[in-house]
């Protein structure tokens, strides 16, 4: 559990780290953050505001924890891809990301979303969602070869 004070330094960090478009280890998380596709980049052409919401969900997943507004991803069968959502000036913005894997909190997908029916991810964005997954269960698998190696 993280303490308040070191909630309120990872926020800090966070907004800093977030102003320049970088995200990184600040916390010292018991997992590592791994960035799958272009999440990194899609997260990055979020405002401000988002991205440092999205940086602290991202830093709390890292240190075992779950940021307040962080639910799990429906058809994924649990709590293992987590879909985090904000809304800025009229428009909502989502990252998703695992925990389910041993070696890293591996971010699948970040995007802005368009439509204006109803609030269900479009399927467009499950799909790629769903081969992130494949490349994140992937990567996992070579990491755990690697310790295994050591």
């Amino acid at each position: 559990m993280i303490d308040r004070s070191r909630r309120a330094r990872i926020a800090a960090d966070c907004l800093g780290l977030a102003r320049y478009g970088i995200l990184t280890d600040v916390a010292g998380g018991e997992k590592p953050l791994d960035w799958v596709g272009t999440s990194r980049d899609d997260l990055r052409t979020f405002p401000q505001q988002v991205r440092s919401t999205m940086a602290y969900a991202l830093l709390l997943a890292e240190n075992g924890e779950k940021h307040p507004d962080a639910k799990p991803l429906h058809g994924f069968g649990g709590a293992g891809v987590v879909e985090m959502v904000d809304d800025w000036d009229g428009s909502t913005y989502r990252a998703v990301y695992t925990v389910k894997f041993e070696s890293a909190v591996y971010v699948l997908h970040a995007f802005q979303k368009k439509s204006h029916k109803g609030i269900a991810t479009p399927k467009s964005d499950l799909d790629l969602i769903k081969i992130r997954l494949k490349q994140a269960e992937e990567a996992d698998r070579i990491a755990k070869q690697q310790r295994v190696r050591r």
